[in-house]
């Protein structure tokens, strides 16, 4: 089964993206790469080709969903799995995250020390679906 390597993080919060990197690189073992929002995220992503988008749903400018959609219309980008953070996790918002294509949602406050894990299993479980299918 294929492995997590390297972990885009979207966020326009500092401190939630200094959190992060520290819990996804040294817990998870992984290369970090960070965005501060939706249209910097497209770009990076583009370029460095991550295993796995963390994206923060609410944000200025360009928000989770617009940047996912932005994802999805690149051919470089439109494979690459989502998963959305986010403070409001309602049921039926968690749906509609995932009828956009999210793997799912983790909320905030994360506990740094379990996201490497949990976002480890999303994307494992995706991955498996994916094998299975084909």
């Amino acid at each position: 089964m294929r492995e997590i390597q390297k972990v885009l993080l979207v966020d326009d919060d500092e401190d939630i993206r200094v959190i992060g990197e520290m819990a996804l690189s040294a817990v998870g073992g992984w290369t970090t790469v960070l965005a501060r929002g939706g249209q910097e995220a497209i770009e990076v992503a583009a370029t460095e080709q991550p295993d796995v988008i963390l994206l923060d749903v609410m944000m200025p400018g360009m928000d989770g969903p617009t940047t996912l959609r932005g994802l999805r219309e690149r051919p470089a980008t439109a494979t690459i799995p989502v998963v959305f953070v986010t403070a409001k996790i309602q049921r039926h918002e968690l749906q509609r995250y995932r009828d956009l294509g999210a793997l799912g949602v983790i909320g905030k406050p994360f506990d740094p020390m379990g996201l490497p894990k949990t976002l480890r299993e999303l994307v494992q479980r995706s991955w498996a679906a994916e094998t299975r299918g084909s």
